[in-house]
């Protein structure tokens, strides 16, 4: 793991290096950048990766007070981060909120630095009115309004493989990913700034809803390639949002993958590491 620091804090992020495509890979809420280890894995021989932990609540280093850790802010850090590390013509893929978070930045949250984005996949994602997303991301909002102590308590009974597996947890997300998801939300059990931090992403949810909502109209002025993949049966992100995003992005394009949730780097990641491939082919010397 590699660190640099941003405006917000230090941020840990993985990078491959290497000559290839540039590939920044963003995860979702409560999740850190190893959601995409598998992912990476198959995409590193000839593409450069990079995986950044986000301050989204299973992340190493807790955030400024000042900081804004909403999904704007979020989305404006990645941005930060493309731009420090002088990243160019960069593919830019989100899952799960790591989607939100790549509408957020290629609408106005990226600034001038969106240019830096030459195309995006979105992996079955936030979209429109659905964040925070049914059942699993409204029962995680609720719980940020605890007093971020009470949240710590809340999030002890992740420590349970039976209360991981329930719809209101990660149960609708993943069927192959639990070590991933029990390895995620050790931070906020034992960590009293990741818990602040957490809370403060949670409260701004009602916000963050309106501008997700507004973004979908940027998506329209994206006139670069885009690939959208979902996974076909998914319970948390509707297919049919996968279809519209795909029909609103003017170089858009679908692709479903089956026997997966919502976290397709973690239930087909080669499946979805083929898809980017042909989507993003490595650069021939």
């Amino acid at each position: 793991m590699k660190e640099i620091e941003l405006s917000a804090g230090t941020i840990a992020y993985e990078d491959t290096g290497g000559d290839g495509p540039v590939v920044v890979l963003l995860h979702g809420l409560m999740m850190d950048a190893s959601l995409w280890d598998g992912a990476v894995a198959a995409l590193s021989a000839g593409h450069r990766c990079l995986a950044p932990t986000l301050p989204l609540g299973a992340h190493l280093h807790a955030m400024r007070a000042d900081a804004d850790l909403s999904l704007l802010g979020a989305a404006r850090l990645v941005a930060e981060f493309l731009d420090r590390l002088d990243l160019r013509d960069v593919t830019l893929v989100g899952n799960d909120t790591g989607g939100a978070l790549v509408q957020l930045l290629i609408g106005e949250g990226g600034g001038d630095r969106a240019d830096r984005v030459g195309r995006v996949v979105l992996v079955s994602c936030e979209a429109f009115d659905n964040y925070p997303a049914r059942v699993t991301g409204r029962t995680l909002a609720l719980a940020g309004r605890l007093p971020p102590r009470l949240f710590g308590l809340f999030m002890q009974q992740m420590r349970l493989r039976a209360v991981r597996r329930l719809p209101i947890a990660f149960g609708w997300l993943t069927d192959r990913g639990d070590a991933a998801t029990r390895r995620w939300t050790r931070p906020v059990m034992t960590r009293p700034g990741i818990r602040r931090d957490a809370v403060r992403t949670l409260r701004a949810a009602a916000a963050d809803a309106r501008r997700l909502a507004e973004a979908a109209g940027a998506l329209r002025s994206f006139d670069r390639p885009a690939l959208v993949v979902w996974a076909a049966g998914d319970r948390v992100m509707p297919p049919e949002h996968g279809r519209r995003l795909a029909a609103l992005l003017p170089q858009g394009r679908l692709a479903e993958i089956a026997d997966s949730r919502t976290l397709v780097p973690l239930d087909q990641p080669e499946r979805l590491a083929l898809a980017i491939r042909e989507f993003v082919p490595a650069r021939h010397r």
